[in-house]
């Protein structure tokens, strides 16, 4: 075989739109599970759970002298369980979902993955080292599907992890995600009338709003010639007091960031700048309030130093495929920075890659859509790499 399977673009979208229409919030993905289960079993695909539900899918080699490839992508979406109606907008050429999220971020590399091992499995005439599929849970929330992942049943050294956002990307290096803890005590307290006047009191509410403002927010660093973010910060939320409750100083509030950083000197900067925040805080509330601060390392960041053979091949498919290539990094994390960290059953470390096979807009809000001609020229690039790995 040295061309494309055949793609049939009716059938791709309609195993999309079946997916989405299946809900499956994180660690709620059980439906889902299910049907991919029963899927494989009606096309006699080698398909089998762990003990967490994560799922793997196996297309035997034809010539064990070449090396598998690995395929990744999760079964979670951002969005609760309620029905989901997705809709076909022809005359934009996209898939959406009636006034909710659609989550194609990750179905659409569920349907590719799926779709093409689909086809593999029935291909007598390609000379291939074999296909690995893992389908993981809880992605979005806590990324325990893929650390609970048992990695000894993997054969493959390349992983493709199908889960970027726009078509053609290639991403080999991910910023690192550290979490922030942020609060303030006030201890007094007191009543908002009778003690409002008390110059040893403070409110810990409005102390953290001033705090939160002096704070770095945003891009932190970016790169002078390309304006690529090099390192930001995120305020996730503020907790304190009660909305219904107005009489009361209140004592104890809250916050929470993410830190993202490809740069370990630029994330060190800017742990410093926020603990210079809090110590200056702290002087100038002496004996009146105490803020603290601490960070805890998510994820850190990943490269992928080894890749440098898949991202070749890459280049070669997506031009046999009419596809621009995206080579690049990511500002975010995902499952990639878990794999880099671990080994197969051979023993030898995970080389992953980020790959985008469709383009998906307004990622986890209502006007989310997926642009289904993309996910067409996906499936056709995913394929052109698959047989350009294995020539």
């Amino acid at each position: 075989m040295n061309s494309v399977i055949n793609v049939n673009k009716d059938d791709l979208t309609k195993m999309f739109c079946t997916l989405a229409e299946i809900p499956s919030p994180s660690l709620k993905e059980d439906k889902v599970i299910d049907w991919i289960l029963n899927y494989c079993k009606e096309n006699n695909l080698q398909c089998e759970t762990d003990n967490y539900r994560n799922i793997y899918i196996k297309v035997a080699p034809t010539d064990t002298s070449k090396k598998p490839i690995l395929l990744s992508a999760h079964m979670d979406v951002v969005g609760d369980d309620s029905p989901v109606v997705t809709y076909i907008d022809s005359k934009e050429g996209v898939i959406r979902a009636k006034g909710r999220t659609l989550g194609a971020d990750d179905k659409a590399g569920i349907t590719n993955a799926l779709y093409f091992a689909t086809k593999l499995n029935k291909v007598t005439d390609m000379a291939h080292g074999g296909l690995e599929i893992v389908f993981t849970r809880d992605e979005e929330n806590g990324m325990t599907g893929i650390k609970n992942v048992d990695f000894s049943k993997l054969q493959s050294k390349d992983v493709l992890v199908l889960d970027a956002d726009y078509i053609g990307q290639c991403l080999s290096a991910g910023a690192s995600y550290v979490g922030v803890k942020l609060s303030v005590v006030a201890p007094k307290g007191g009543h908002s009338g009778n003690d409002v006047g008390d110059q040893t009191r403070e409110n810990a509410t409005k102390l953290i709003a001033d705090l939160v403002s002096e704070m770095p927010h945003g891009v932190f660093k970016a790169d002078k010639e390309t304006g690529d973010v090099i390192c930001s910060c995120n305020l996730g939320g503020i907790q304190s007091g009660d909305l219904n409750v107005t009489n009361v100083i209140n004592t104890h509030a809250q916050a929470t960031y993410s830190i993202r950083s490809s740069s370990e000197e630029a994330e060190q900067d800017l742990i410093n700048s926020m603990k210079f925040h809090v110590d200056a805080f702290n002087a100038e509330y002496k004996d009146i309030a105490t803020a603290e601060i601490s960070f805890t390392v998510k994820m850190p960041k990943f490269v992928n130093n080894d890749g440098s053979r898949i991202i070749e091949a890459f280049k070669v498919a997506a031009k046999n495929s009419d596809i621009e290539p995206k080579i690049g990094s990511f500002h975010a994390g995902a499952e990639t920075h878990i794999y880099a960290q671990k080994q197969n059953a051979n023993g030898e470390n995970f080389c992953p890659l980020l790959l985008g096979l469709a383009t998906v807009c307004n990622m986890h809000s209502a006007g989310e859509y997926l642009d289904y001609n993309s996910m067409v020229s996906g499936q056709k690039l995913l394929q052109n790499l698959f047989f350009e790995l294995n020539k």
